[in-house]
């Protein structure tokens, strides 16, 4: 679809035809808009859930960060094996024991595989560092998705959009689309409070849907 502004002021959208006639009328800006509102709105959730899950998932960084450093510190050993044998063939090579070609074959197979290992090493210290970082840039985003919608110019509006949201169809006046990950899931999470009435999780009790 494709903006185009009526009698000086008012913006309305239609198919830009590229696949042949469309039977979809113009739609005024306004309409659009807010029925990507109220998409935004199936991601948003109360204050209290968020604070709870941002305490969550601090509480799981704990054993992400175990983890990782677990794998750290076992990956360089691995990296030190194998340059004991790179040295060890260096050695048996010098001797006669091994022909070039052998060494040259091998050695190649075990640097390979200590250039994997540095960069699972460099992989484990950045998801280490933007796990939560991002984890919570998300779940805020997803809180006030809506309300950022509502305020921005049209360029951000749209990068909010396609940043959430994917395959959007308009059809017969009605707003149709998917959540990219992980938006489809906390969506699930919010219609599971709301079919369960809690609303947006406003006075929850518990939060079984957000585990």
């Amino acid at each position: 679809m494709v903006g185009e502004i009526k009698k000086g002021c008012y913006v309305y959208y239609h198919c830009t035809g590229y696949k042949g006639r469309c039977p979809e009328p113009y739609t005024r800006e306004e309409v659009l808009e807010k029925a990507f509102t109220d998409l935004l709105r199936g991601i948003s959730f109360s204050r209290e859930v968020l604070e709870w899950v941002t305490t969550a998932l601090r509480e799981s960084h704990r054993d992400e960060r175990d983890f990782h450093e677990q794998a750290i510190s076992k990956l360089p050993r691995e990296h030190r094996r194998l340059q004991d044998r790179i040295d060890a063939m260096y050695m048996d090579k010098l001797d006669g024991r091994i022909d070039n070609e052998f060494f040259d074959r091998k050695a190649g197979e075990f640097q390979a595989e200590q250039c994997r290992l540095m960069r699972d090493i460099q992989s484990h210290q950045t998801a280490n560092r933007s796990y939560i970082e991002e984890g919570l840039r998300l779940l805020e985003l997803a809180h006030r998705a809506y309300e950022k919608f509502e305020s921005r110019p049209a360029k951000e509006k749209r990068k909010l959009l396609d940043f959430v949201l994917s395959n959007c169809r308009w059809q017969t006046g009605r707003l149709e689309a998917e959540y990219r990950q992980p938006f489809n899931f906390i969506a699930d999470a919010v219609a599971a409070d709301h079919r369960g009435g809690n609303g947006a999780g406003l006075g929850m009790g518990n939060f079984d849907n957000w585990r």
